[in-house]
């Protein structure tokens, strides 16, 4: 069950860390937006990004999103929902009576999230100027210039880390399409909103984790013509999907333009 919250009002000192084409991140940005909950986006460069995700997240792990306000901070995006729940809710996209179930399906889509980002990277490594424009978008000169240098040694460690291999992507092929037909499924029997009848954090974390595959037009990378383009191979299986139909609808009805001002560099 919810946490009954602590604070109603939103606080500008709080700063969301994300990397650009990270689908969780783009999934607590769409909250804190939809929400109207007043924060700074700190756009993190891939590699950089690194050591302060480990120093800050104190979890032992290197991943966005991260969020902090003061000297809390907050990793991973279920256990940052669940914390905006409690410190600036009562939020309209978790309403109590719905709570446990939205978060059971928040938690499906969350599942696929390294999978989707896997199936899209095996054939986007073949894309070196496509990947380098999305790991520098908010780069400093700098760090543009350094991540184009180091680009050689840094992709086969991405690779393994992220266990971008053939057998790998071929069992998030599975996952995901298991999620797609599950999707399709569940808005057949519910209509247009996966828990009760209004937007959730479960319609959110769904289409955030989806979008990569789904490319709205809305998003400035995933729906871009240059990313539609060079992945459209990739997303022939479910580009027609009803379920990825349901994504970009969903976007298109509560997302509004990603990134109305350009967040700065961290």
């Amino acid at each position: 069950m919810p946490i009954e919250s602590t604070q109603s009002v939103a606080d500008a000192n709080l700063v969301l860390n994300t990397i650009a084409m990270s689908h969780y991140s783009e999934k607590i940005r769409w909250l804190l937006d939809y929400e109207q909950i007043s924060y700074r986006e700190a756009a993190r460069t891939p590699v950089y990004h690194s050591f302060p995700a480990l120093i800050k997240g104190k979890r032992g792990q290197t991943t966005v999103p991260f969020i902090y306000r003061g000297k809390t901070c907050i990793q991973d995006s279920p256990r940052i929902v669940k914390w905006l729940g409690k410190e600036y809710g009562p939020l309209q996209t978790l309403p109590e009576r719905y709570y446990d179930e939205i978060m059971d399906v928040a938690s499906r889509f969350d599942a696929i999230g390294k999978g989707v980002a896997r199936y899209l990277y095996y054939p986007g490594f073949e894309h070196k100027a496509l990947i380098l424009d999305m790991w520098t978008r908010f780069a400093t000169p700098r760090e543009a210039k350094v991540i184009r240098a180091i680009y050689p040694i840094v992709k086969p460690i991405f690779k393994a880390k992220l266990k971008i291999n053939a057998t790998d992507v071929a069992r998030a092929e599975v996952k995901i399409d298991e999620a797609v037909q599950w999707l399709e499924q569940r808005i057949a029997a519910t209509g247009t909103y996966l828990v009760g009848d209004q937007f959730t954090v479960a319609d959110i974390t769904a289409a955030s984790l989806l979008a990569p595959l789904a490319c709205p037009k809305e998003h400035p990378i995933y729906g871009s013509a240059e990313f539609r383009d060079k992945m459209a191979p990739t997303n022939a299986l479910w580009k027609d999907r009803p379920g990825l139909e349901w994504v970009r609808s969903i976007y298109t009805k509560h997302r509004g333009t990603v990134w109305q001002e350009q967040p700065k560099a961290a």
